[in-house]
């Protein structure tokens, strides 16, 4: 997987997907960013498969969304490595906010 092809997965859900950061968004929305090297792999004092991690940031106003689960199945469908890292309400904002962290090739 490239990070083309998981911004085209994300956009493929159905709610806007942005790239590092949203401007003044203000329905439910993804924000994903690669964020640096995972663990790589090396040998003979080189690098010889780089891993790519980053996050995908899902914000919704609606308790119980769908497109929780969505945004889970579609990374199942494709190779890459994720987890769920943490689900925070921002009160300053009303928003549930959902985190992934995800790694690739």
């Amino acid at each position: 997987m490239t990070l083309v092809e998981l911004r085209d997965l994300l956009l493929t859900i159905g709610v806007p997907a942005y790239h590092f950061e949203a401007h003044k968004e203000k329905g439910n929305y993804i924000v994903w960013a690669e964020d640096g090297q995972g663990d790589s792999g090396y040998a003979d004092n080189r690098m010889t498969t780089q891993v790519i991690q980053g996050t995908i940031d899902y914000y919704t106003k609606t308790e119980f969304d769908p497109v929780f689960k969505q945004i889970q199945e579609k990374l199942n469908s494709v190779d890459i490595a994720w987890r769920l890292n943490s689900i925070q309400h921002e009160e300053n904002t009303g928003y549930i906010h959902y985190e992934w962290v995800w790694e690739m090739v």
